[in-house]
């Protein structure tokens, strides 16, 4: 109707530079997709393919900005494999964190999961207290509360005495309560970096504010690793009157994998323009004995969707039991495939959620695959708490707890870390964590959705790549 109305001229050349838009913005993503070597699953790039045809002026900004998934530059190497025992890798789950380029598992001198918040917190502090050369910290948000103080006034004694601090967190993560932040870490010596941050202007490195990095590790020393699932933030270890702390897991680890999370570190903050150089590692005398514990980094940096892949394969390997535990599950088709397919074989399926967690669509969007999960006779328990551990235990082969929920943006789109848990009586620890939490919840009951409540989940579920 308005090109009905202008001069034939004029409607001539508008039609024209629509046309050359759309091929503009379709020829850049097919470019760009190809040379970063993007690999979106189908639905994401008919999704990208669509809004560029239909609303290329609004759409092509937005790709520019937000649609890099995978970086581009060569695949960090990663060390010699450590020497273990024979009998310890031999397995399936060896051969298949082999098959994902992952750092080797490492005999560790200690390793202790730590589920209380209050505990995790003190052997956070008394970690950093202990350090003597240099404190590395990256972490999603760091919030100036009781936790956030105790911790800064942590690094300020460490500073004092001559300790190196350096701190890297998400740009978006801490984007509210940044300058709050800043005036916490202030007199804490801490050498400060956000992660992709957000401003108003276009930089070199385009299209990857959507990126964001959702670990959680401080590395003490070189050889001491504190890591899982908690922000530092008082929600997550003490809880605010009368609500109590989030369900959460930590890890902490003296020997191999912290030298390796120290070089994961050092990659992220030269990432956020750090400098490049890793400090040098003090020695970390080898355990021949210890605990075989293994990092599973995921995301933009690694070649595969490396927690997705490794999943994925380790439920379809399952012939015993799948132990399932995150506060958003929001499975793609082919991990919701698997979970129901080992359902339907007899393998014991079970999934530990919140009840309510703290984002209402990620509850919406889940439900479609809890129906059709219960219906695959998979056991859904719901926590009357929040939950924010992530976890997973398969058969008596593998388990895990880290950062990585089950949800697109954690499996494709987020920097994670999990730790992988190869011996047996640490598995079974896991395992016995997901029983005491599932004796304190209630099976969930399957309900019919009306038609209206169906239409909102479809659409909900629609963006579920982006929750």
């Amino acid at each position: 109707m308005l090109l009905a109305s202008l001069h034939p001229t004029l409607a001539h050349a508008l039609s024209l530079l629509h046309v050359a838009a759309v091929a503009l913005g379709l020829l850049l993503y097919v470019a760009l997709t190809h040379s970063g070597r993007q690999r979106r699953p189908p639905s994401a790039a008919l999704a990208w393919v669509l809004a560029l045809i239909a609303f290329p002026y609004l759409a092509l900004p937005v790709y520019l900005l937000l649609g890099t998934r995978k970086l581009a530059h060569a695949h960090a190497p990663q060390d010699p494999p450590a020497a273990t025992p024979v009998a310890a890798t031999a397995n399936w789950a060896s051969a298949l964190t082999r098959g994902l380029d992952l750092p080797p598992p490492r005999r560790c001198a200690a390793l202790r999961i730590e589920a209380d918040g209050a505990r995790a917190l003190q052997a956070l502090l008394e970690l950093l207290d202990a350090a003597r050369t240099r404190i590395d910290i990256e972490v999603f948000l760091l919030r100036a509360d009781a936790v956030g103080t105790a911790v800064a006034e942590a690094l300020a004694r460490a500073h004092a005495r001559g300790v190196a601090v350096r701190v890297l967190l998400d740009g978006l993560g801490a984007f509210a309560g940044h300058r709050r932040t800043l005036r916490l870490l202030r007199g804490s010596g801490a050498q400060l970096r956000w992660f992709s941050p957000l401003r108003l202007r276009l930089r070199p490195q385009f299209g990857r504010g959507n990126l964001r990095n959702h670990r959680k590790l401080v590395v003490v020393d070189g050889q001491r690793l504190w890591t899982g699932g908690r922000n530092l933030a008082c929600e997550y270890f003490l809880g605010h009157a009368p609500a109590p702390a989030w369900d959460d897991l930590s890890l902490l680890a003296d020997g191999g994998i912290a030298r390796d999370a120290a070089r994961l570190f050092a990659r992220d903050w030269a990432l956020a323009g750090g400098d490049a150089a890793m400090p040098a590692a003090e020695p970390i005398d080898a355990a021949e004995d210890g605990t075989l514990a293994q990092l599973l980094p995921s995301g933009p940096d690694r070649r595969d969707d490396t927690a997705y892949a490794l999943l994925l394969g380790a439920i379809h390997r399952a012939d015993a039991r799948v132990l399932l535990a995150t506060p958003y599950f929001v499975p793609d088709d082919a991990l919701q495939l698997a979970l129901v397919l080992a359902a339907r074989r007899g393998v014991q399926v079970e999934l530990l959620l919140p009840a309510r967690s703290n984002h209402h669509l990620a509850d919406i969007a889940r439900a479609r695959s809890l129906r059709e999960l219960a219906a695959a006779g998979a056991h859904i328990h719901l926590l009357p708490r929040m939950l924010h551990a992530k976890a997973f235990v398969i058969d008596a082969a593998l388990a895990s707890a880290g950062s990585i929920n089950l949800d697109g943006r954690s499996l494709f789109l987020n920097y994670e870390l999990n730790v992988l848990l190869h011996d047996p009586a640490e598995i079974e620890a896991l395992a016995d964590w997901f029983a005491a939490r599932r004796a304190q919840a209630s099976p969930y009951v399957a309900r019919a959705p009306g038609w209206l409540r169906d239409v909102g989940e479809g659409m909900v579920r629609a963006l579920g790549f982006q929750l």
